[in-house]
């Protein structure tokens, strides 16, 4: 019961933004047509569940974010481990990680369409560089973080240096490592949409974006709510994995 009661104090603030959402779709200044109420989004909802074209649409938005993601996990942990480790790979990758960071990798969209067209391929890339970074960097502070004295005791006991990386290093930076995935998780998701606005034929950008465009309101609020509730439910998911990989620290 106490459970269930905690669980419920914790999405109360949700419960009442969509009171608020109701309250000023009905009886507040702005318009039923611009904001629709709850209800009607819920009907639209439904319907879009009932022809399939949400799940067609969710497909191939999510067949790409989490492509792009776990490339961006894999190679991103790998780069930031290998420059923590080899001067060399950092003398080389750091300045390429210095400039592209705080770019806004929105703008990177129509070089994308440019390149590799609308298929699912521009979508992949700009996500898989947006993912990219904040892991690389999260594995490099993570590692650089590491107390040299278990480097060295591994180091000491005939341990290879590649050895060393992935048996101390890496177990050492999971930490850090795993906020920094937890960061590019968002990204994913914001670049999925961004994208597929202005260079996609299909998926949950384009969806909202055709709504909109044709003034049916109430279906594009229900797709918009599916992508938060998406997001969310990745995220929280995620949260939990953490919580069940770094169990060790808990006292």
């Amino acid at each position: 019961m106490g459970a269930t009661l905690n669980t419920l104090w914790r999405y109360t603030p949700l419960l009442i933004c969509l009171a608020i959402w109701e309250i000023l779709a009905t009886a507040g200044p702005v318009s039923n047509q611009l904001l629709p109420d709850v209800a009607s989004v819920g009907k639209a909802l439904w319907s879009l569940i009932l022809d399939g074209e949400l799940l067609r649409q969710a497909g191939h938005s999510l067949y790409r974010a989490a492509t792009g993601f776990l490339l961006a996990v894999v190679i991103g942990t790998t780069a930031g481990l290998l420059m923590a480790t080899f001067r060399g790979v950092r003398l080389v990758v750091n300045p390429i990680v210095q400039m592209f960071y705080p770019m806004p990798k929105s703008a990177l969209i129509p070089v994308m369409m440019i390149w590799f067209g609308l298929g699912d391929m521009s979508k992949i890339v700009l996500i898989f560089i947006g993912c990219l970074l904040p892991v690389v960097i999260s594995a490099y502070n993570g590692a650089r973080g590491v107390n040299p004295f278990l480097i060295w005791s591994a180091r000491s006991l005939g341990a290879s240096r590649t050895s060393t990386l992935v048996q101390v290093t890496l177990p050492a930076a999971m930490p850090e490592i795993l906020n920094g995935i937890r960061t590019a998780l968002a990204f994913a998701f914001i670049l999925m949409v961004s994208s597929e606005f202005v260079i996609a034929k299909d998926g949950f950008g384009y969806l909202i974006s055709q709504l909109g465009d044709g003034g049916a309101y109430e279906a594009m609020f229900a797709v918009i709510l599916v992508v938060a509730a998406a997001g969310f439910t990745a995220d929280r998911l995620y949260g939990a994995f953490v919580r069940h990989q770094l169990r060790w620290r808990e006292p």
